[in-house]
């Protein structure tokens, strides 16, 4: 009996500890402020394929809020959102305000897809999502380092990141469009 009892409690606490772990790198822990100031609770997500990408406004690849806007509208029904994370920590490309910025997303591209408040991606001052998506010791993945405006972090329906890319990478591209599309 006692055997049995030890091996259940060490059962359940190797289920517990697991349970954790994947809490700990899923995307699915944050809660952060959206464009608007309300509260966007990544939990609510689960389910779904994410793309987090920090965009800026005067970059030159700017232009990519047009494919992310469509690709959002082509895909949010197969469980697919885009998250945008406006940031000033390259060349002050993102010099506004959340309403400015948020003014020319709706005005230039009709963005409809979340956009989060103003944040910092790379640095000492670093966002606590930013850390999460750039630190193997947090994520489980891999480091990596947001390189310029527009890096896209693709993030499977467990909340956990299956793909870095690169900045210069259109949305829409087959490598992009064929990771949301697998599976469904």
């Amino acid at each position: 009996m006692f055997k049995k009892l030890i091996f259940l409690l060490f059962t359940a606490m190797n289920l517990f500890m697991n349970a954790q772990v994947s809490v700990d790198n899923s995307i699915h822990q944050f809660k952060v402020a959206d464009i608007y100031g309300n509260i966007f609770d990544f939990s609510e997500l689960k389910g779904k394929k994410v793309m987090i990408v920090n965009t800026a406004s005067k970059c030159g690849l700017t232009y990519q809020y047009e494919a992310l806007q469509s690709l959002y509208i082509d895909y949010k029904d197969l469980n697919f959102i885009i998250v945008g994370f406006p940031s000033n920590d390259f060349l002050w490309q993102e010099p506004g305000n959340n309403e400015e910025i948020i003014e020319f997303c709706e005005e230039n591209y009709g963005v409809t897809f979340p956009m989060m408040s103003k944040i910092v991606v790379k640095g000492s001052k670093k966002h606590p999502v930013y850390q999460f998506l750039t630190q193997k010791s947090k994520n489980k993945y891999k480091d990596s380092r947001v390189t310029w405006n527009f890096q896209k972090y693709l993030i499977n329906k467990q909340g956990i990141i299956e793909k870095i890319i690169s900045p210069r990478t259109r949305p829409d591209s087959q490598e992009i469009v064929s990771w949301i599309t697998d599976g469904q």
